[in-house]
């Protein structure tokens, strides 16, 4: 799952010995504010408790007789407890909230396992509940989220020693429409579109420069043709935007070359390659077509042609 990969791979960079001297320093930072914190919440619950206190104490205080005051004093009373219960509710969810504090073994068992993690963790030994032993190791939780960001995993580690990290991950999606990074994939075929790329080296490129298509697969002249097709980029010519000569470079013939060496239309040269009378490739989709003729195949194909018309003339 990339999810875990990603979280692997957070952990090891920061499992080095030199981050890890680093968290241990934050962290010693943290408990150093945590301890400040944790007196200030003692001396609150403390001041309740003897206010509570002095409030009973007043009560029993009180002459039975003197009726008004002693329901007075325990009005008071009651709410000097409340403040107390409160006062403690909210100190118990502040500590529950708080970094643990680690100790000199906690501190030496980091500073160890960032020495020999990697070893250990590569190693064919160390097996799966392993791994996830060292992770809790370090990670208090993991928290993820796919909605945050358009083609994106959100996740937040919280680790051990109170620190928070965030990361994005880019998800497979079903369609484009939830890619994360649409529009600077868009500028990057226009671009490369305009350099006269081919759909299949365009493809390659994409590949080189870590974007992804659909579904998490690699890129392919196929994808591109059908972004290209959607968007409305149009196709770059073998020959730019010269019109199609009669005959190819290498030799090969367009599809005008072919109809006029037949003696047919385009649309019958079509035709031949459709049902395997002639062959032709086309580098993409868009692209022009080159069909290889050998001397012997426009003279059977010419022959073919002339008894076509024949047969056509003697009907009529």
């Amino acid at each position: 799952m990339a999810v875990d990969a990603l979280v692997e791979r957070v952990v090891l960079d920061a499992l080095v010995p030199d981050q890890i001297e680093i968290a241990l320093a934050a962290a010693g930072q943290l408990e150093q504010e945590s301890r400040q914190l944790e007196r200030q919440w003692t001396l609150r619950v403390e001041r309740a408790r003897y206010e509570a206190e002095r409030a009973r104490r007043q009560y029993d205080a009180v002459e039975p007789e003197n009726r008004l005051v002693a329901r007075s004093l325990e009005r008071v009373w009651e709410e000097k407890l409340r403040v107390v219960e409160t006062v403690e509710q909210e100190h118990a969810r502040w500590r529950a909230q708080e970094p643990l504090l680690i100790g000199p073994a906690e501190r030496a068992g980091l500073q160890a396992l960032g020495e020999n993690l990697p070893r250990i963790w590569n190693t064919a030994t160390t097996s799966a509940a392993d791994r996830k032993r060292i992770l809790r190791f370090v990670i208090r939780e993991v928290v993820l989220d796919q909605k945050r960001a358009r083609g994106q995993v959100w996740l937040k580690i919280v680790w051990q020693t109170g620190a928070i990290s965030e990361h994005h991950l880019q998800r497979r999606v079903h369609t484009y429409r939830d890619y994360v990074d649409i529009d600077r994939l868009r500028q990057r075929i226009v671009e490369l579109n305009a350099e006269h790329k081919m759909d299949s080296e365009i493809a390659a490129i994409l590949n080189q420069e870590g974007f992804v298509a659909a579904l998490g697969c690699v890129f392919k002249g196929k994808n591109v043709w059908v972004l290209r097709t959607r968007w409305g980029i149009p196709t770059v010519k073998i020959n730019g935007m010269d019109k199609n000569p009669m005959r190819w470079p290498d030799g090969s013939f367009s599809i005008q070359g072919a109809a006029a060496e037949l003696g047919v239309t385009p649309q019958t040269v079509l035709d031949y390659l459709a049902r395997g009378l002639l062959a032709g490739r086309q580098l993409a989709k868009g692209q022009p077509w080159q069909i290889e003729l050998s001397n012997e195949q426009i003279s059977q194909l010419r022959n073919r042609v002339r008894r076509t018309k024949r047969s056509k003339k003697e009907a009529s």
